[in-house]
């Protein structure tokens, strides 16, 4: 009798222990079905994403393009860089610079506060085809706010091959104070040149175009007294750590 109870014990535990099995493997399948689903949902909404934003930035009006540039910012912080995302970006980087839209032979999107706020999202998108579009950017452009934005992000990346940057950097500076001398694009040169000096292999180019703007009477007091400063830390051979915030606006 005894060793009936104890065969039935057994019996009892063993179909106890096949049935939290089952329960438990059901719960996995679930688990891993719900995971997928989850997968596929947010790539399908992406996509929806990418689709709104491409209509937006192929739009004509600027407010459309504007719309555009908050969809991308959002997307972005969501994580979501697809090569959609990143197309949208590049068009409104280069809106009435790289591609042109003309009426009458008049251009009819010359967007500068698009391309602005392009440049500045790309900081966001660390990534080789971001850095070359910035400097193509920079080599077509000619609008001071456009271009300190395009530095801005391009220090902000801090690319492997700091020395190419710059040189478009150092460049598109020289190019400016013969034409257009602006203190907020000085500013920012230094701002880059600050971040870009301790991965620089040639620190000439820089102490060359710092030594243009800190003897530029055209640049106020505060860029100058930058350029001074970042100059003495390069030639004593160190490397000023950038800092976050600025301690002044440039104008």
């Amino acid at each position: 009798m005894k060793l009936t109870k104890k065969l039935f014990a057994v019996a009892a535990i063993l179909c106890l222990a096949g049935v939290t099995f089952a329960q438990s493997q059901t719960v996995q399948k679930q688990s891993g079905s719900s995971n997928k689903e989850t997968y596929v949902e947010n790539e399908y909404l992406n996509d929806i994403d990418t689709e709104i934003i491409m209509g937006l930035a192929e739009a004509d009006d600027l407010d459309s393009k504007l719309i555009a540039l908050k969809y991308i910012e959002e997307a972005i912080n969501e994580g979501n860089t697809s090569a959609g995302v990143i197309q949208a970006l590049d068009q409104l980087s280069g809106e009435g610079v790289l591609s042109e839209s003309r009426t009458n032979n008049r251009k009819m999107n010359n967007f500068p506060e698009v391309r602005r706020e392009a440049c500045l999202l790309m900081a966001q998108v660390p990534t080789e085809h971001t850095k070359n579009q910035l400097i193509n950017i920079m080599v077509a452009e000619d609008e001071p706010m456009v271009l300190a934005a395009a530095v801005q992000s391009l220090g902000n990346i801090a690319p492997e091959d700091a020395d190419e940057v710059i040189e478009a950097i150092a460049y598109v500076n020289k190019r400016n104070m013969v034409l257009n001398p602006t203190s907020s694009l000085a500013f920012e040169v230094i701002d880059a040149f600050e971040k870009l000096a301790p991965i620089a292999t040639n620190r000439k180019q820089m102490i060359n175009t710092l030594t243009q703007i800190y003897s530029n009477y055209r640049y106020n007091s505060t860029v100058r007294n930058k350029a001074q400063k970042l100059l003495k830390t390069l030639s004593n051979g160190g490397s000023s750590s950038s800092s976050n915030s600025k301690n002044a606006d440039a104008k």
